[in-house]
């Protein structure tokens, strides 16, 4: 039995490198830096003063004030990046079978609305509680407020799997089409969770650099890489299956061909490589792709000490000898981690890197680990033909997920 080829007609992005995919892709593709100073809160009595930060970011621009007051940041994020998307797609919904259009999404909680929830309801008492409370911190807010814009009918749901939720939802979205449950699925991550209760619990973990310089903050794979650098912002997708996006004449970017999942049952915080490699493994087989035929690894590289050496592992032991000819680069140097969207705003550079014959470099990388040898792009974006491209996402606590983006074919 044929199965559904699945590919990508549309692509929205908001990041602290741009507002749109064009200022994306002109920040990435240059090697510059969206990582600035913590504005958010006073960071006095904070060890991490650096974050990822979206600059200039009107909401209002894209959506009625009223969707504005009732829904929280994420969802502002999300709703900008899915009207580009669906505007690069041209898809016009007028004209699809609403049902046939699905919608899923992945975020975090952000969890300023609970604590200023909880702070009203001590304050004022429960009759001046907030009626949209529930729906403001629903993980589903996002992928239910894309629905209603768009008119979208379909599945629609949010998953949710820490750092590699963007990449799982992107993954859960190709298999609805694949299984015929859709036509067009509107997919991504949306993460506005940049508050101090997060900033402050993960540092306690260790996890987040304290380098007070942002412009060094984030430095993946490097020997004297720190933690990461925590992020904001939003990345969506359009998938539509092959005979869909022919038969409406839309413009095919890229090819999702293969996804691959897989969960370390190891420890809270610790990755495994051996695990990993299941997920790579996994996708590569999915897609029918054999280890020498990737072009490029658009690496998870968070920037922490034991993220990229067993990230590097997890490449080794599935592409050997060819781990080393295989050029490989973290976009997180230059945005930070955006958590929840990571693997779809990643998703999104992959079909630009693709499209556009240039490599992102990894950048702030100036003394090489021993247990990190491999091509990471050092600092200077790269020319190169990437028809096949991995894009890996590995979660805090194991979740793993990992993407095939291929340069699309007729054949």
């Amino acid at each position: 039995m044929n199965r559904r080829r699945v590919v990508i007609t549309g692509i929205g992005a908001v990041t602290p490198l741009g507002l749109d995919v064009k200022e994306f892709w002109a920040g990435l593709s240059t090697g510059k830096s969206g990582i600035g100073y913590i504005s958010y809160f006073d960071t006095g009595n904070y060890q991490v003063k650096v974050d990822a930060e979206v600059n200039g970011f009107n909401p209002a621009r894209y959506m009625d004030l009223k969707i504005v007051d009732r829904t929280p940041k994420a969802v502002h994020f999300a709703i900008a990046a899915a009207k580009e998307a669906v505007e690069l797609a041209r898809l016009d919904m007028t004209q699809e079978p609403a049902e046939r259009v699905g919608v899923i999404t992945s975020t975090m909680i952000e969890n300023d609305y609970i604590i200023k929830g909880f702070e009203n309801l001590q304050k004022r008492g429960p009759r001046r509680g907030d009626p949209l409370f529930i729906t403001k911190v629903s993980p589903a807010v996002v992928s239910s407020q894309i629905g209603m814009l768009l008119g979208a009918k379909g599945p629609n749901s949010s998953v949710n799997s820490l750092c590699a939720s963007g990449a799982d939802a992107m993954g859960t979205a190709l298999n609805h089409i694949r299984l015929g449950y859709a036509d067009v699925m509107i997919t991504g991550g949306a993460d506005a969770s940049l508050e101090a209760t997060a900033i402050a619990g993960l540092n306690m973990l260790g996890a987040l650099s304290r380098e007070t310089d942002p412009a060094k903050a984030s430095r993946p794979f490097d020997l004297n890489r720190n933690g990461f650098v925590y992020g904001e912002g939003a990345g969506i997708v359009i998938l539509e299956s092959y005979e869909h996006a022919q038969k409406r004449g839309a413009p095919i970017l890229a090819e999702l061909a293969g996804v691959g999942w897989s969960f370390d049952a190891y420890d809270a915080t610790a990755p495994q490589p051996e695990t990993q490699a299941v997920a790579i493994s996994v996708a590569l087989q999915d897609a029918g792709i054999k280890p020498e035929e990737v072009d490029y690894i658009n690496a998870h590289g968070t920037s922490t000490r034991l993220n990229d050496a067993c990230e590097t592992k997890a490449i080794k032991a599935i592409f050997n000898k060819n781990a080393y000819r295989i050029p490989i680069s973290s976009n997180k140097s230059m945005f930070g981690h955006i958590i929840a969207a990571a693997g779809a705003v990643e998703a999104v550079a992959s079909v630009l890197t693709i499209n556009n014959g240039i490599i992102p470099p990894t950048i702030n990388y100036e003394t090489p680990d021993p247990e990190c040898d491999l091509d990471y792009v050092p600092n200077v974006a790269r020319q190169a033909e990437v028809n096949v491209c991995l894009s890996n996402s590995f979660g805090l606590g194991g979740n793993n997920c990992c993407l095939v983006i291929k340069r699309f074919s007729e054949r």
